[in-house]
């Protein structure tokens, strides 16, 4: 009678298949975990927009948010600064007069709501989302860019 049971040959060729397919599910995983802190990045900065633009109005004072691309942060009034997350890219487009230097510059917020206007970029692992800012109205809207 022959026994019945499986060789080791068959066992190392099933755990290789099983290896190879939990490689594959785990770099999906890493992947939308980067596109939920990608989002969840874009979210808390047009907050902090939004934030600064009820401040200016309540306050009926000027008010400017401020970005700091080279050390990856941006600042609200009265707040302490957001740094991004390692490996987050961002880049910040607004008026001339609002650059105080090369790396950091604003967008001003009016007490009757409006704006200087103008985005922020935030970039990592070839997603990019846009944060708009109305120059009008002072409205922050979030966009996903596509490559």
């Amino acid at each position: 009678m022959k026994a019945k049971g499986f060789t080791l040959v068959e066992l190392i060729f099933v755990l290789l298949i099983a290896a190879l397919i939990m490689a594959l599910v785990g770099t999906s995983i890493s992947r939308s975990i980067g596109g939920a802190e990608m989002r969840n990045a874009a979210r808390k900065l047009a907050a902090s927009l939004r934030y600064t633009r009820t401040h200016a109005i309540l306050v009926k004072s000027e008010q400017v948010f401020l970005v700091d691309t080279e050390n990856r942060s941006y600042t609200a009034p009265e707040r302490d600064p957001v740094v991004l997350p390692e490996g987050m890219n961002v880049q910040l487009t607004t008026a001339r007069s609002e650059l105080t230097s090369e790396n950091v510059g604003g967008i001003r917020f009016y007490p009757d709501g409006g704006s200087t206007g103008g985005h922020v970029l935030l970039e990592a692992n070839e997603r990019i989302y846009r944060v708009n800012v109305a120059w009008l109205t002072g409205e922050a809207s979030i966009q996903r860019e596509e490559e």
